[in-house]
């Protein structure tokens, strides 16, 4: 069943238009490695054994490295290897309270960074500050409202009520957000959220991303056949922990 086909999504309205797709990446799809390594030397090795592999669109980073060598160094110890854009996981991003947005959003386009992932579970005020807030200074938004682990929605045994992942991702296209975190080890509510942002956005108009995959049991190609047209996978673990990173890159990229 699809989300337009459910009671409370009519509270949601339908606004399709036409746009330009924001993008990090060229084409319509692309791998993102999720550089959750433990130190710089890490990660100089797994970007120069990467970066130029076919297919790779950036890099992702996260909390631990920005916490321990700070967010600068770590995004210039990626650029001074590649143009790829990074993006700033802050894990989970969008909250705490409204009035940090702004500050968050201005250490992160500092850094050069292209781009900040924000799961805004904080509330509607506190998502719609940082949101304006990183767009204020020209970053790329991607919104997420759906977590990979299980016994996340209420439904499950979880805290999020069931439909809160849509009120989350209607609520940032209404924004205009176009980037959205969709979990990829969960291909049965990945159609749903694609069905609701083509009402929204229109077909073509936004980008799913997805991490949960390999390690977390997700399979590229089910995502793929669901995401529509433009989509980047999240893949972390299963390139980094890699003995040949480069080859595990090229094989994950393959059927691009």
């Amino acid at each position: 069943m699809k989300y337009r086909e459910k009671d409370w999504m009519k509270e949601l309205g339908g606004e399709i238009g036409k746009m330009i797709t924001e993008k990090l990446f060229n084409g319509n799809r692309a791998v993102f490695v999720a550089a959750d390594v433990e130190s710089l030397e890490d990660l100089k090795q797994l970007v120069q054994s990467t970066c130029d592999v076919k297919g790779i669109g950036g890099y992702k980073v996260g909390l631990v490295l920005a916490l321990r060598y700070g967010l600068n160094q770590v995004v210039e110890t990626i650029q001074e290897r590649t143009s790829l854009p990074v993006i700033y996981d802050h894990q989970k991003g969008g909250t705490d309270i409204p009035e940090l947005g702004v500050k968050f959003a201005k250490v992160v386009a500092e850094s050069g960074a292209k781009g900040a992932i924000l799961f805004p579970f904080g509330g509607a005020v506190t998502m719609e500050n940082w949101i304006e807030s990183c767009q204020h200074e020209n970053l790329t938004v991607l919104v997420g409202g759906h977590m990979t682990q299980k016994k996340f929605l209420a439904s499950e045994g979880g805290f999020i009520a069931d439909n809160a992942p849509a009120q989350i991702y209607s609520t940032a296209a209404k924004m205009g957000v176009q980037n959205f975190v969709v979990p990829g080890n969960k291909v049965e509510f990945v159609r749903d959220y694609r069905d609701l942002l083509e009402w929204r956005l229109g077909e073509g108009n936004f980008v799913l991303w997805a991490p949960g995959f390999i390690a977390q049991e997700g399979v590229i190609t089910e995502f793929a056949l669901e995401a529509g047209s433009n989509w980047a996978t999240i893949v972390g673990s299963a390139i980094y922990k890699a003995k040949d990173k480069r080859k595990a890159a090229e094989t994950i990229t393959a059927n691009l």
